[in-house]
C-alpha cells in the first residue's frame, strides 16, 4: 500500500502540486488495484478499482475535462493513495468495503442497512435451565433481529418484520408451535387461547409430548427448507398409519394437519412449483435509473417461497456515471471488450458488491441486467461457495423477476414524485423568506423543540433537514440539566449554546475549521415556539456573534390549529402568516412535526429510566444489558431486584455469588 502523502504545502503553486501528482501517477506500477482520490482537504472524492493501476489513473489526467462536472472534480484532487493487491477480486472486495467506510463523495452509495429480520426456533436445552425448566424440552418459534447465536436455528433473511409475522403464523396453523416466553410457559396451569383456536399444542400443560412436539418442530423446519412435499408424504403415512391401527382421534389430527398445511401453501402469494422454476434460496435483483436517481429492488425467495421485495435508493447516481463515462477508455470490439458500462449495470453492481460483501449470499441470484463475471466470482470466493447469476430466466423465475421489476419502478416513480414535491416546498421557502440560497439543494434547516413531562426528564432534540429531505442520521437530543422544571425557555438557551458555540468559535478561525471540517452553519434555524423561545434564542446569537436573521420561531396560531401558524422572526422583521395551502408552510409544519416526534420519543425513555430506576443497575460493574435485562424479568422492576437477597440473585442465570453481593450492596 502506498504511504499517504503529505498534504500540500501552503507555498506550492497549482502548478507544482499538478506536476508532483503527475509525477506519482507515472510511478504507479501496472498490477491491480484500488485507488483513493484526496481534495486539499484531506476528504475522499472517489475510490475506484483496476486492473492495471497504471493506466486506469491515467486515464483521469490524460483527457480533457474542463467545463463538466467531473472536470471540477479532477481539479480538486490534491493527492491519492493506491493499494497493490493480487487479483481483480481482492481489488473489487477492498474498493466496497472503502467505498462503505469512506462515503466519497464521487461513488454510487448504498445505505448500509442490513438489519434484516429473522424467524427463530430455539434450540432444546437441558432441564437443568435455572429460568424455565420446564420449557427446556419445547422449543419455540418467534420473531428475531440481531446477532446470530448457533444453539438456535434461523431461518430468512426476511425483507421486513411483516414477512417474518405473517410467516409464524402460518406455521401455528399447520403445525401449532408455542410462541409464548419462556417466563409465560413456565408458570402456566391451563391452556391459553391459542390451544382454543388450535394454534398451540399446549405444551405447557403436557397436552403433547416432547418426542412429538419435537416432530412438529422438525417437520416445521422441513417446511421452511422448502422440503413442503416430503413433510406433506410424512403426515399422510402417518394418518394412514393411525387409521389402520383403528386410532381414529390421532388420524383426524393429522387430517386437519394437512388440511392447515395445504390452505397454507395454497394461501403463498407466489406458488413456486416444482422443475426448472424451483428456488430453495435466490434472491431477484431488479433495477431502474430514471431521472438522476435510482432503485435496486430486491426481492427474496427462501425455501421456495416468496417472502417480499426491499427497494434500495442509492445516492450520487449521477456523479458516479457520469464519472465512469467521462474516464472510460473506448471499447474495441474487435479486442473483445465490451462496451462501456451502463448506468443501470454501474448501479447494479454497486449493490451486489455492496451489499453482499460481509454478509450472507443465496447460491442464486436472479438479476435483471448481466453484471461482470469476476464480480459473481468474487462473490463466491469470499462466500466459499459456489454463487450463481441468471439474467434471462424462465418459468416461475421469470414471473419473480418481472414483479421485482415492475416493483423496483413503482417505487422509483413514487420517489421521484416525493422529491418533486420536496423541492418545490424547498424552492417556496426560499422565495416565501427570501433565504440566500443559491443552491436549493444546499438548504440546510435545523428545528429544535424541547419536550418533558410537568418538567420531568426534560429533553430537547435538533433535526436536520438538508437535500431535500430529513437527515435522519444527523439527528441530535440533549439531556438538559441544571434548569428548573418547567422552564422551555432556558432549556431552549441552554441547547442553543450547546449546539452553536463551538461552531461559532471555530467559524472565528477559518483554518481551523477546514482543518477539522466543522460542521457548518444552517441557513435556517427553526424554534418551536413564539416570542419568549425567539427571545431566548436571539440571546444567545448575539452572545456568540452569529447571524440573527437565522431564527425563526414557528408560533401556533389561533385555537392551534394547524395551518393557521405564524413565523416569528429574531431580527426584528413583523409576523409572517403563510397560507394554509402554502408550500413553504407544509415543509415548515413538517419539519417542526419530526422535531417534536423526535422530542417526544427521546423524553419517554429517558422518563421511563427515571421512574424505574434503570440507571442503579446500569451504573453497577460487571451488570450489563442482557444481565440487566434477566434481573428486571425475573424480579418485575428493579423494586423487585432492590427487595431480592444475595442468595435471590444468584438463581439468575449468569449472576454469580461476588456478583449478587455487589449489586446488592449497590441498591442497599
Amino acid at each position: 500500500m502506498s504511504k499517504p502523502q503529505p498534504e500540500t504545502a501552503a507555498s506550492e503553486t497549482p502548478e507544482a502540486a499538478r506536476a508532483r501528482l503527475l509525477a506519482e501517477v507515472a510511478a504507479l506500477p501496472a498490477r491491480p488495484g484500488v485507488y483513493r482520490y484526496f481534495d486539499a482537504q484531506g476528504g475522499v472524492l472517489y475510490v475506484g478499482k483496476a486492473r492495471n493501476l497504471k493506466k486506469r489513473v491515467s486515464s483521469y489526467f490524460q483527457k480533457n475535462h474542463a467545463g463538466t462536472r467531473i472536470g471540477l472534480m479532477i481539479e480538486r484532487i490534491a493527492r491519492l493513495e493506491t493499494t497493490v493487491v493480487r487479483s481483480e477480486a481482492e481489488a473489487l472486495l477492498l474498493e466496497n468495503n472503502l467505498i462503505k467506510s469512506l462515503a466519497p463523495r464521487f461513488n454510487i452509495l448504498f445505505r448500509d442497512d442490513k438489519s434484516y429480520p429473522y424467524l427463530k426456533i430455539t434450540a432444546a436445552r437441558d432441564a437443568g435451565d435455572v429460568q424455565s425448566p420446564a420449557a427446556a424440552a419445547f422449543p419455540r418459534m418467534a420473531y428475531y433481529r440481531g446477532a446470530v447465536d448457533r444453539r438456535h436455528r434461523y431461518f430468512g433473511p426476511y425483507p421486513s418484520a411483516w414477512a417474518v409475522k405473517e410467516t409464524i403464523h402460518l406455521l401455528q396453523k399447520a403445525f401449532r408451535l408455542r410462541t409464548c416466553e419462556d417466563t409465560v410457559f413456565a408458570h402456566r396451569t391451563r391452556p391459553c387461547l391459542l390451544y382454543q383456536i388450535k394454534r398451540c399444542t399446549a405444551p405447557c400443560v403436557g397436552y403433547i409430548a416432547a418426542a412429538d412436539y419435537a416432530r412438529d418442530v422438525a417437520h416445521a423446519e422441513a417446511f421452511l427448507r422448502g422440503e413442503t412435499s416430503e413433510v406433506m408424504e410424512q403426515l399422510q403415512a402417518r394418518m394412514l398409519a393411525h387409521a389402520e391401527a383403528l386410532e381414529f382421534e390421532q388420524a383426524a389430527e393429522l387430517r386437519n394437519q394437512l388440511r392447515a398445511l395445504a390452505n397454507v401453501l395454497h394461501q403463498q402469494s407466489v406458488e413456486a412449483n416444482s422443475g426448472a422454476g424451483f428456488d430453495k434460496d435466490a434472491d431477484i435483483l431488479a433495477v431502474k435509473v430514471r431521472g438522476g436517481r435510482a432503485c435496486v429492488n430486491l426481492a427474496m425467495v427462501r425455501g421456495g417461497r416468496h417472502l417480499g421485495d426491499r427497494a434500495y435508493f442509492p445516492a450520487q447516481v449521477d456523479e458516479a456515471t457520469e464519472l465512469r463515462a467521462a474516464t472510460a477508455e473506448p471499447a474495441r470490439p474487435e479486442a473483445g471488450e465490451p462496451p462501456a458500462l451502463s448506468p443501470d449495470v454501474q448501479v447494479l453492481e454497486a449493490f451486489i458488491a455492496q451489499h453482499y460483501v460481509g454478509a450472507g449470499v443465496p447460491p442464486l441470484l436472479i438479476a435483471s441486467h448481466a453484471v461482470d463475471a469476476d464480480l459473481i466470482d468474487a462473490l463466491s470466493a469470499h462466500a466459499g461457495a459456489r454463487v450463481d447469476l441468471q439474467v434471462q430466466p424462465r418459468g416461475q423465475r421469470r414471473a419473480w423477476l418481472e414483479m421485482a421489476t415492475q416493483g423496483a419502478e413503482l417505487a422509483l416513480a413514487r420517489l421521484l414524485a416525493e422529491e418533486g414535491s420536496q423541492q418545490a416546498r424547498t424552492r417556496a421557502l426560499i422565495e416565501a423568506l427570501d433565504l440566500s440560497c443559491e443552491e436549493p439543494s444546499r438548504l440546510r434547516i435545523e428545528c429544535f423543540d424541547i419536550s418533558h413531562t410537568a418538567g420531568e426528564a426534560t429533553q430537547a432534540s435538533c433535526v436536520v433537514y438538508d437535500s431535500h429531505r430529513m437527515q435522519s442520521a444527523q439527528y441530535r437530543r440533549y439531556n438538559i440539566e441544571g434548569v428548573a422544571g418547567g422552564d422551555d425557555y432556558a432549556a431552549m438557551r441552554q441547547v442553543l449554546m450547546r449546539r452553536y458555540a463551538k461552531i461559532a468559535a471555530l467559524a472565528s478561525e477559518p483554518d481551523a475549521a477546514l482543518k477539522n471540517g466543522a460542521a457548518r452553519m444552517p441557513d435556517l434555524v427553526l424554534v418551536d415556539g413564539g416570542r419568549g423561545q425567539v427571545a431566548m434564542a436571539r440571546e444567545v446569537f448575539e452572545e456568540l456573534g452569529l447571524d440573527l436573521s437565522l431564527i425563526v420561531g414557528v408560533e401556533k396560531g389561533e385555537g392551534r390549529k394547524v395551518g393557521l401558524e405564524e413565523l416569528v422572526f429574531a431580527d426584528g422583521r413583523a409576523k409572517v402568516s403563510l397560507a394554509p395551502d402554502s408550500a413553504a408552510l407544509m415543509l415548515i409544519a413538517q419539519i417542526r412535526d419530526e422535531a417534536h416526534r423526535f422530542a417526544i420519543t427521546g423524553m419517554r425513555a429517558r422518563r421511563a429510566s427515571v421512574r424505574t430506576g434503570g440507571s442503579a443497575l446500569e451504573d453497577i460493574p460487571g451488570v450489563g444489558p442482557k444481565k440487566r435485562a434477566r434481573l428486571l424479568q425475573r424480579f418485575g422492576g428493579v423494586r423487585g431486584v432492590g427487595q431480592a437477597s444475595a442468595q435471590d440473585l444468584q438463581t439468575v442465570d449468569g449472576i454469580s455469588k461476588e456478583l449478587a453481593e455487589t449489586i446488592y450492596r449497590a441498591l442497599h
